[in-house]
């Protein structure tokens, strides 16, 4: 019954497109007024960089010297994740970078092929008629994942150049092989807009193909661009609302991501009024199995390209949309700072709690060791059944660690079948007079150090260095950890 309606659907609005185009040549040639782009977005402000550069130098500085330490002593990148709703917005086990904590808001476009993607990112940067636009078309035309920058100069940037700079945030990406590198390409380019966010344009979404016929593993890489992504547009035109396998993937994918996802319908103003209600309906329709959120997601409707919008259709609901959407995305800009803190702060968080799971398998271990007893079996009965030694619920009792936040255990099998237990030190151990102790250290991050640097942005004070932060005020480090 779902097919043949959609079916009936599809064949009507497919007409009522070709009359559309039929009609185009009287008014595409008008562009349109851009001037709500820039006074939404405020590209004509100047901004404090030299609040945001204090700012940005006293994060790095906290993560170098308070976060990472215990991130490579316990190993933390080597984590993997057994769920992708195990830390929703993050993959488990990936290390913070220097290229990330710098990067620039990232805005992501999903959806499937032909919807007006690549239109959208040309109108919003003003490529229209350049040698410089995204091509476009009726027909699937962007196979590659581009990533639009800023740059001092219009170049193009590819894959393997993009993986090899550890001052990007894309070397992670090497992991998806050649092929995938081949399919990734980097535009440069001058703009005030992309002085503050960068664009990522990604392949249509073609229900008929295969996954094995990109070459690539194009669901690991999506999940890697959703991971990193502040804002994340899904585009949808009146002629493409079905929903196939690789779709239905694809917002599995987006689960926990809710907050961060902006629904489009795009292509508007080629309807009449009362068709594009049953369109809207027919969305929400489609999108309402995949989506399981108390309150419903938010659809902007417009016509996100340069050209003027057809007669007869309702512009000035088409425009207020667009300028709703466009104050969205000059919010994530705003809060980019307020954003990277609670990044940090929560992979900190992350990393503390592996440590405090790792120390705590290495003290089990050692407790149960006897001289007659088998290493590989004492510690094969610790992994297989952590909770019989009270693994997970000893860190819950005498942490302030929330059971929501604790990793899967199945990961902890693999963690260890590739690290020896016998490699790691106990939390005790980790402790020197001149560094202090890595856990007081990550602790005092993550309760005093990033909550303070949060405050001083958005109270608008200069960011200091503590004055306490390397010595502790003169105190000899105390490790809570050693018996005495």
């Amino acid at each position: 019954m779902k097919g043949a309606v959609s079916i009936c659907c599809f064949l009507s609005l497919l007409l009522l497109q070709a009359t559309a185009e039929e009609e185009e040549e009287d008014f595409t040639g008008v562009l349109r007024d851009r001037s709500h782009i820039d006074e939404t977005l405020r590209l004509a402000t100047e901004e404090k960089a030299g609040d945001y550069a204090a700012a940005l130098q006293r994060l790095r500085k906290i993560y170098h010297t308070s976060i990472k330490p215990m991130e490579q002593a316990y190993k933390y990148n080597e984590l993997r994740q057994h769920e992708i709703s195990a830390y929703p917005g993050r993959t488990l086990g990936d290390s913070a970078t220097d290229g990330e904590i710098t990067s620039k808001p990232m805005v992501l476009f999903l959806g499937p092929w032909s919807v007006g993607k690549s239109s959208m990112i040309n109108y919003l940067l003003g490529l229209q008629d350049s040698p410089y636009q995204l091509y476009t078309g009726a027909e699937p035309t962007t196979s590659e994942f581009t990533v639009i920058m800023h740059g001092e100069k219009i170049r193009s940037v590819e894959g393997i150049v993009m993986a090899a700079d550890s001052s990007r945030s894309f070397s992670p990406l090497e992991k998806f092989g050649q092929n995938f590198l081949e399919k990734l390409i980097g535009i440069e380019m001058p703009h005030k807009l992309l002085e503050r966010v960068t664009f990522v344009d990604t392949p249509g979404i073609i229900e008929n193909r295969k996954q094995q016929e990109r070459g690539y593993p194009f669901n690991d890489v999506c999940q890697w661009f959703i991971d990193r992504a502040d804002l994340i547009f899904v585009v949808f035109d009146p002629t493409k609302l079905d929903v196939g396998l690789e779709l239905e993937m694809l917002f599995r994918q987006l689960k926990g991501r809710e907050s961060q996802i902006r629904i489009i319908l795009n292509k508007a103003d080629n309807l009449a009024t009362q068709d594009l209600m049953r369109v809207y309906g027919a969305l929400f329709w489609s999108l309402a199995p995949l989506i399981n959120v108390t309150e419903p997601p938010r659809v902007y409707v417009s016509s996100f390209w340069p050209y003027d919008y057809a007669p007869d259709t309702s512009r000035e609901l088409f425009k207020r949309e667009e300028i709703s959407l466009l104050e969205d995305l000059n919010q994530v800009i705003e809060n980019r700072m307020e954003n990277k803190i609670a990044f940090i702060r929560q992979h900190g968080i992350r990393v503390r709690i592996h440590g405090l799971l790792v120390d705590r398998y290495v003290q089990t271990f050692k407790e149960k060791m006897s001289f007659f007893s088998d290493p590989e079996l004492v510690f094969k009965e610790i992994v297989d059944e952590p909770d019989k030694f009270y693994i997970f619920k000893s860190i819950l009792a005498k942490t302030n660690v929330s059971k929501f936040d604790l990793p899967n255990r199945d990961a902890y099998r693999d963690f260890f079948g590739i690290n020896p237990i016998t490699n790691f030190k106990p939390l005790s151990a980790q402790c020197s007079y001149m560094g202090g102790c890595l856990l007081d250290k990550i602790e005092r991050a993550i309760t005093n150090e990033l909550p303070a640097l949060l405050s001083s942005i958005n109270s608008g004070k200069q960011p200091g260095l503590s004055s306490c932060e390397a010595t502790g005020c003169g105190e000899k480090p105390k490790n809570r950890y050693r018996k005495n």
